[in-house]
């Protein structure tokens, strides 16, 4: 069971995309995971939990540049191992894999953070391809050869030939990373999901209006920081902080009633399908 419990994360702004994306983790965790222990299981549960704003697969970062505390955008990875999680004294180990799990980062410093990065890249090129077919932006049959021949065009085949992958070139090299057939699979997949998926206009649309979105709940929140239960100077630096970490704890469609609530934002104008 994913953590939203406890740290209400989302991934995208579509209908059931959560239950999937833990669900694909929980595999990886049970086969790539379980035998490197507890610091392994520290960076995956800390990754799961971090408080997220990404709520789709392009942007990652998200710009907030009304004040120089944020300026440099908001980062899930950076900002929930150096801001959301920092206060809770784990170690630099479990703190660098969370920050440096996502492909754009710096390789982890440790085999257990380096696990969690390709249990991270499998899970989120398999779930959007799925994801993706279910709601007919595109069809298996467009899905490229290279990937079909060596990995399928079913999610379980999928992840079973990566993490296949993962496994063997541990056995065979004693170092963590991928066979070459299948990381070469995984590439040309990664590469499809972006050009029949993620950078679509109307994908690129529906990103815009959620970033604007974001943004305007970090305004409001910024301003009024009694609202987030904090004594806080309205519009500081340390407003600013209090108010990204609350919105990007917030769920795709929380976020989004508090937008109509709070700014009276126009449904219309708001990311299709949340209902």
């Amino acid at each position: 069971p994913h953590l939203a419990g406890l740290f209400p994360a989302s991934y995208s702004t579509r209908e059931g995309l959560e239950p999937l994306i833990w669900g694909v983790k929980d595999n990886g965790q049970r086969w790539l995971v379980r035998p490197l222990g507890s610091l392994l299981n520290a960076v995956l549960e800390g990754h799961w939990g971090h408080l997220t704003a990404t709520f789709g697969p392009i942007d990652m970062v998200i710009p907030l540049p009304s004040h120089p505390e944020v300026r440099g955008g908001y980062d899930h990875a950076t900002w929930g191992a150096d801001t959301v999680l920092e206060p809770l004294n784990l170690c630099v180990e479990t703190l660098d894999g969370i920050r440096n799990h996502s492909w754009s980062r710096p390789a982890p410093a440790t085999p257990e953070g380096e696990v969690v990065s390709w249990a991270d890249r499998i899970a989120y090129v398999c779930h959007d391809f799925e994801d993706a077919v279910h709601t007919g932006i595109v069809d298996e049959t467009l899905l490229p050869p290279l990937v079909r021949s060596r990995c399928g065009t079913a999610r379980s085949s999928q992840l079973g030939a990566f993490i296949s992958g993962v496994v063997d070139a541990v056995r065979a090299t004693g170092a963590i990373g991928m066979v070459e057939p299948t990381a070469e699979a995984l590439s040309e997949f990664r590469r499809f999901n972006y050009e029949r998926i993620y950078m679509r206009p109307a994908s690129r649309a529906q990103s815009a209006s959620v970033v604007d979105v974001l943004r305007a709940l970090v305004e409001f929140y910024a301003e009024r920081p009694a609202a987030l239960g904090v004594e806080l100077d309205p519009g500081s630096a340390e407003s600013y902080r209090a108010a990204v970490t609350w919105v990007g704890g917030m769920t795709d469609r929380y976020a989004f009633d508090r937008a109509v609530e709070l700014l009276d934002w126009p449904a219309e104008q708001l990311p299709v399908g949340i209902g």
